[in-house]
């Protein structure tokens, strides 16, 4: 079983590492299980004041709010620092106010915000326009990860408790960007004091993340936890804040996010309790369901898997011709391909997935055509000239093997007469050369930097994706009209009903082939209210509390 990796899907953010592989430990693994499982057995709890654990194989590179971009950081952060939009348990299309007591926007450009007058941060100092001035600033600043979420934007106080932010282009998904724990709003007081700035040469001045990642950095949000320590390959306890300001106070005496492999995962969330796992395979999850202390769920996760065929002349003589491109979408089995990916896993309808505004229906999905396919293909003209799907080999996502995926692709593509060489390579060699637009034909996949269906505009024609396959501007005139009234509608029926067009444009004329989601399992003992998978934050910390 190979070590999680963090890789990166495009130029702009970290991808999350790699989980939940299949099939049964081996039994040279039993004495490492068995060690860990002594190591990190259920911790001493007692009824009034229980501990809640989380089970996670860590991504996890720094706490500092506008710094971090990796799924464990955004597990702690989200119960450290509030946001100023957050969501209602997964209902990822309509953000809802946190930090805001009342908004409005003109134009999806010029947003003004009035925050409430009753937040404060843990150490009592209260939580003001300057404050949120300070942390966005500071995202943008530092140049960081998730500094592209506010490119561009400009951000001012315009009272004590009123915010003004001005984006250089409309941008109606701001609400679903500041819902993101990237944009968590911290003490600007207490930061600067500890050699934090939101300065234009934060990148290089800004001393604060060693802080940001120590106990002592308490007082830095208005979250219902604290940090109480840290290891960025153990665990991360916290602790709860006291004199929290929000209505649902924090439910646990401490919380534990410790870092286990999926098959130790496996093992302790069977006899614990107050636990919760999200790093299961659908096989695994599905062997616990007769298990009556615990809560199993099994639902498509946001990852969306896609074939791309390259359509630059200069890059491959085959994969541009769109009568090859179509035969290469009607080959594949669709079916098979879902029920490789195990149990709670669906066939991708479009780019943008099920739980995203926009997504598309059941009735608008592709669907496999094998004798269709031969046809397009002995019109194409290519012949039997042979193509090479290139991968990341080494890239398991919710159980499903990049490698395993493209051995299935090759024998439904060869089916229909295609010859079909693979090429796997380890994502540091695969990923620079699909950014550098040089893969013919591939298998890759992404992950929404934010819920709204915006993110995917980088698909559409002269946008970062479609350079990266070859498709310039000027590839597809009716999906560019489609995405520039897209990105500056604000209605969110209107909104809805322009990428949902956009995405039957891209699923018959574009050159990415939408294949599935993988399985997002999330098990939990039933002794817990509010548990559930989040497609914003894998698990919501803020809305568990004890049975």
């Amino acid at each position: 079983m190979t070590s999680p990796r963090v890789i990166s899907t495009d130029n702009r953010r970290p991808l999350q590492r790699t989980r939940r592989r299949r099939g049964l430990l081996a039994l040279v693994a039993l004495a490492a299980l068995a060690c860990a499982l002594a190591a990190y057995g259920p911790q001493a709890r007692s009824a009034a004041a229980p501990t809640l654990v989380i089970d996670n194989s860590f991504a996890l590179d720094t706490l500092d709010p506008q710094r971090a971009f990796d799924p464990t950081s955004t597990i702690v952060d989200r119960a450290l620092y509030d946001t100023l939009f957050t969501y209602r348990k997964n209902e990822l299309a309509h953000p809802i106010p946190q930090l805001v007591d009342s908004w409005s926007s003109s134009g999806a450009e010029n947003f003004t915000l009035q925050l409430r007058s009753d937040a404060h941060f843990a150490d009592g100092t209260p939580l003001t326009s300057a404050d949120v001035v300070f942390s966005l600033r500071r995202l943008i600043n530092l140049k960081g990860n998730p500094s592209f979420l506010l490119s561009g934007a400009k951000v001012s106080a315009t009272g004590r408790y009123a915010v003004e932010i001005e984006t250089p282009t409309p941008q109606p998904q701001l609400l679903s960007i500041l819902a993101n724990p990237s944009t968590g709003i911290v003490n600007s007081r207490l930061v600067r004091s500890h050699g934090g700035t939101d300065g234009a040469d934060a990148s290089t001045t800004d001393k604060a993340e060693r802080w940001f990642n120590s106990p002592s950095s308490a007082g830095a949000g208005s979250g219902p936890y604290e940090l109480q320590s840290t290891s960025p390959t153990s665990q991360v306890a916290l602790r709860p804040n006291t004199d929290y300001w929000g209505s649902r106070k924090p439910a646990f005496a401490s919380v534990v996010i410790r870092n286990m492999s999926a098959p130790v995962q496996f093992l302790t969330i069977k006899r614990g309790s107050h636990q919760v796992a999200i790093d299961l395979s659908s096989d695994q999850a599905q062997t616990l369901r007769g298990d009556k202390r615990l809560d199993v769920s099994l639902q498509p996760s946001p990852w969306t898997f896609y074939m791309f065929t390259n359509d630059d002349p200069q890059v491959s003589s085959v994969t541009p011709n769109k009568r090859f491109q179509r035969a290469v979408r009607d080959a594949v089995d669709y079916e098979a391909i879902r029920s490789l990916a195990g149990p709670g896993a669906i066939q991708a309808h479009g780019l943008i997935p099920s739980m995203i505004l926009g997504a598309l229906g059941q009735g608008d999905t592709t669907r496999t055509n094998l004798a269709k396919a031969k046809a397009e293909l002995a019109a194409s003209g290519v012949g039997a000239q042979p193509v090479t799907l290139e991968y990341p080999s080494d890239v398991t996502i919710n159980g499903v093997s990049l490698a395993t995926l493209a051995q299935k692709l090759q024998a439904d593509l060869e089916a229909a007469g295609l010859r079909i060489t693979l090429a796997g390579s380890p994502v540091t060699t695969f990923q620079p050369k699909f950014r550098a637009g040089k893969v013919a034909f591939g298998l890759w996949l992404w992950v929404p930097d934010y819920p709204d269906p915006a993110d995917y505009l980088v698909f559409t024609p002269g946008q970062l994706i479609a350079l990266h396959v070859g498709w310039p501007a000027g590839s597809n005139p009716a999906i560019e009209k489609l995405a520039a009234k897209a990105r500056v509608a604000t209605s969110p029926s209107t909104r809805r009903s322009l990428y949902q067009r956009i995405q039957l444009g891209l699923n018959a004329q574009s050159p990415f082939i939408p294949l599935i989601q993988p399985s997002q399992a999330f098990v939990s003992t039933t002794d817990l209210a509010g548990a559930a998978f989040s497609g914003a934050y894998l698990v919501d910390l803020t809305q568990i509390s004890p049975t």
